[in-house]
């Protein structure tokens, strides 16, 4: 699989992490290096893991998977963005609620956001693409894409609790499309 298309590929698995990247940037007045540094590493260590374990599991595991993968994505985004929300209505405190560059949100968001590799794996398993190389560009792909989105939703962070709001909204949103694209 020649580079272009690899790129392409990569381009559109990192979106959502985009997206998620954007809105935590928008909504925390507190990333920095570390945080930054961890969300991106995540997202980019996630997706580039799963390609590699959608390749390994066949067409076995998919079978049993492709009926409830997007149903567990929706789960975990609705989840964050369902908390994302009620944090947007509640007053100002000194810290700005749930970190979502720690613990288990992080995990979440990075599974919510990588399961689309998973079956790109698996395409590229049915294909007989080596999947070394196309993993680790994917990965690296997502985790500029999130360091990007991070930086620019600092930018907007001006607009406070409005884009807490908007950033659980997107989440949601992200999760309904996900759910959509498998049932049609």
């Amino acid at each position: 699989m020649d580079l272009p298309t690899v790129l392409l590929i990569a381009v559109g698995l990192g979106m959502d992490a985009f997206t998620v990247a954007l809105c935590t940037g928008a909504t925390r007045r507190d990333i920095w290096f570390r945080p930054g540094f961890r969300l991106s590493f995540h997202f980019g260590l996630f997706q580039f893991m799963m390609p590699i374990i959608g390749w390994a599991a066949g067409t076995t595991v998919v079978r049993f998977m492709e009926g409830y993968d997007h149903w567990i994505a929706f789960a975990l985004l609705a989840y964050v963005g369902g908390k994302m929300i009620k944090g947007s209505f509640e007053e100002e405190r000194q810290e700005t609620g749930t970190d979502p560059t720690r613990r288990w949100t992080l995990v979440m968001l990075a599974i919510a956001t990588s399961i689309d590799a998973l079956a790109v794996g698996l395409s590229l398993a049915l294909l007989r693409v080596p999947i070394l190389f196309p993993s680790i560009v994917i990965g690296v792909v997502a985790a500029g894409m999130t360091a990007g989105g991070l930086a620019l939703g600092c930018r907007l962070g001006k607009f406070g609790k409005r884009m807490e709001l908007i950033g659980g909204l997107v989440l949601i949103g992200i999760g309904l499309r996900i759910v959509i694209e498998h049932l049609m």
